[in-house]
């Protein structure tokens, strides 16, 4: 399975006994689901697994993927070690696992390659690799993409490197076959699709997200002149959601608009600022008005 189009990455809502509220879950994947999205991601980043306990986790899982079995939606899965992988045997409806590069050790290509290599061999799923070397601090070129697409099992690329690098440029120009391309910076899906990308993992589509739908239709559809005005509406609203660090701004428009039952993460994240909360709550209303039509 090639995971294309928009998927979700879900944030955990918690109640005001700080308990995931599998209730406003439940609502958040449906509702998402009903607007265009052709997928969901759990715990990945934007759903603070860092923060969840396992027995959480394992509950976010069935909660999600019971909302996807129910829409007939991809269903991605963040997991990072073969135990981790091996675990999603346990949970039916798993379409994919997100795998990040690995972080912090900067070990070099041939080592990603020969770690991607060993997580495909134990899992169940496919995997799509995580690459967001700003984060990690590994870097990856466009040939290693390549040979990462090579590999049985990989079947994609959350691509997050802060922008369009020349890279990106070069891996777009000539894809692999059967290899996804998901945009992973909120604010350049757009330019991202036009230049030949699949989809994209976007978690300011918890907002507007018929739009966002829209805004890949289009693209697939090479319909530029429909595609662009709306790409810029959106990478405005995606700026403001991430004006902090994410969840905490999407989520404090979220209970502001009632969908969730408080706005906080847990820590070391902080809730989002006053400032910061009312600047994406007014970007979301100008950017809302009739929904997008979906093809």
């Amino acid at each position: 399975m090639t995971p294309t189009g928009l998927y979700v990455p879900l944030i955990t809502p918690f109640d005001a006994r700080d308990e995931v509220d599998q209730e406003a879950l439940t609502r958040l994947a449906d509702r998402v689901l009903a607007d265009g999205a052709d997928g969901l991601v759990a715990l990945g980043t934007t759903g603070e697994p860092h923060a969840l306990s396992a027995t959480e986790q394992r509950a976010v899982l069935d909660t999600l993927g019971a909302a996807c079995r129910r829409h007939r939606a991809g269903f991605m899965v963040g997991a990072h070690t073969a135990e981790d992988l091996r675990a999603l045997a346990g949970h039916p409806g798993v379409t994919a696992a997100l795998c990040l590069v690995p972080p912090f050790l900067r070990p070099g290509e041939e080592a990603v390659l020969a770690h991607f290599a060993r997580l495909a061999e134990v899992s169940p799923v496919p995997l799509v690799a995580y690459h967001v070397p700003y984060r990690t601090g590994q870097a990856l070129s466009a040939g290693a993409l390549r040979r990462l697409a090579d590999l049985p099992q990989v079947v994609g690329v959350k691509h997050a490197v802060g922008g369009i690098d020349a890279d990106t440029i070069a891996l777009l120009a000539d894809p692999p076959p059967d290899f996804a391309v998901l945009g992973g910076e909120d604010a350049y899906l757009s330019p991202l699709l036009a230049l030949g990308a699949h989809g994209g993992i976007v978690a300011s589509a918890h907002l507007a997200t018929a739009d966002y739908a829209a805004l890949v239709a289009a693209w697939r559809d090479g319909d530029a002149t429909r595609a662009r005005p709306l790409g810029h509406r959106l990478a405005t609203l995606s700026a403001a959601l991430f004006a902090e660090p994410n969840p905490s701004v999407i989520k404090a428009v979220l209970h502001a608009q009632g969908r969730i039952p408080t706005p906080t993460p847990r820590p070391p994240l902080l809730p989002a600022t006053a400032q910061a909360t009312a600047a994406a709550l007014a970007c979301a209303e100008q950017v809302a008005g009739p929904p997008a039509l979906v093809r």
